[in-house]
């Protein structure tokens, strides 16, 4: 655990989550790698969520639509 008492290390599936929560939000996730990406992707699919992914060099932006 960290300071906060938190777990500092997150499962993949679980960092996914947050990120769509984040993206549900109004605001812009990154993900590093592909297996991350993948299961982003899914999950917006799942909860019908429409996007705009940028891919880069360093990773995968996915943008609220609108923003």
């Amino acid at each position: 655990m960290d300071m906060t008492g938190e777990e500092m290390v997150m499962n993949r599936k679980t960092l996914a989550l947050k990120k769509v929560e984040k993206i549900k939000k109004g605001q812009a996730a990154f993900a590093d790698a592909s297996e991350l990406a993948d299961m982003i992707r899914r999950e917006l699919n799942r909860q019908q969520l429409t996007v705009y992914e940028d891919v880069t060099e360093l990773g995968y932006w996915f943008l609220p639509e609108g923003n």
